[in-house]
């Protein structure tokens, strides 16, 4: 039986942190590393010790349902190759997506449908192209955000995106609990990735007192051992998480378009 781990948008940051992370954590005998930019990935490559799992690079770009397929044609094509072995999925972590900065009408169409599709669409058809692949102890990670919490405007397309991930996946941990899958929502807040840059198309570099991915990732780790199944690290974070239960969405959106812009080229 061969136990493999998947991680999507691994070339930095975040999923860079799980990838390295979960091969010193898990027990699978390969990691796939999955992102858009190959060179980014050769490169993580170097960071694996030869003692843990054997890492995979491929490069793929996730949207949408052409990217959920292509990565049911690879675990298809994995299975033939392995006949009666077997493969199951050790975990999943789903990490993939990016933000836009700005108002809905300003924003560009095709960049914030990209958005859903990315964010939401590959994330959902990847948890089901995986879970039939899974077995007890087998574990799923969705990333979604702080901005899962509440309704903001100048972001109103990403957290929608977001607030749908942690609903969905509170859900398939519901429905998942009895086969024994593990399914983690984390919802950081600002972190020291490329979010903001990306967000921003080149206008602000880095997000104020980014908190570390390395931080983020242990925490979360350190929450699937405890049984938690909504991740939120920092004592700020989820200050914000537990008032958004008591601030109107609308007042909250309208207070944020006002107060909270967000630079964008």
């Amino acid at each position: 039986m061969k136990r493999i781990s998947i991680v999507t948008g691994a070339s930095s940051g975040l999923g860079r942190e799980f990838a390295l992370q979960l091969a010193k954590k898990r027990t699978a005998d390969e990691i796939w590393l999955i992102a858009r930019r190959m060179d980014r990935l050769e490169d993580i490559l170097k960071e694996f010790e030869t003692s843990g799992p054997k890492p995979r690079a491929i490069a793929l770009d996730l949207s949408g349902k052409q990217g959920v397929d292509a990565v049911a044609a690879l675990l298809e094509k994995e299975k033939t190759a392995l006949g009666t072995e077997g493969l199951v999925i050790d975990a999943l972590v789903n990490n993939a997506g990016f933000g836009t900065y700005g108002t809905f009408r300003e924003t560009d169409r095709n960049r914030q449908l990209e958005m859903i599709d990315l964010n939401s669409v590959s994330l959902t058809g990847l948890c089901h192209v995986a879970v039939p692949l899974m077995t007890a102890g087998s574990v799923i990670i969705n990333v979604a955000s702080l901005a899962a919490f509440a309704a903001l405007g100048n972001f109103a397309v990403y957290a929608a995106t977001k607030s749908y991930v942690m609903r969905f996946s509170v859900a398939l941990s519901a429905e998942l609990e009895d086969t024994g899958i593990f399914v983690e929502t984390v919802c950081p807040g600002p972190v020291d990735t490329e979010f903001a840059n990306v967000a921003s198309r080149g206008a602000r570099e880095k997000v104020v007192d980014g908190k570390k991915p390395s931080a983020v990732v242990a925490h979360c780790l350190k929450n699937i051992r405890k049984g938690k199944r909504v991740s939120v690290m920092a004592l700020k974070w989820k200050f914000k998480a537990f008032m958004s239960r008591f601030v109107d969405p609308y007042s909250f959106a309208r207070w944020t378009y006002l107060h909270e812009k967000r630079p964008s080229k």
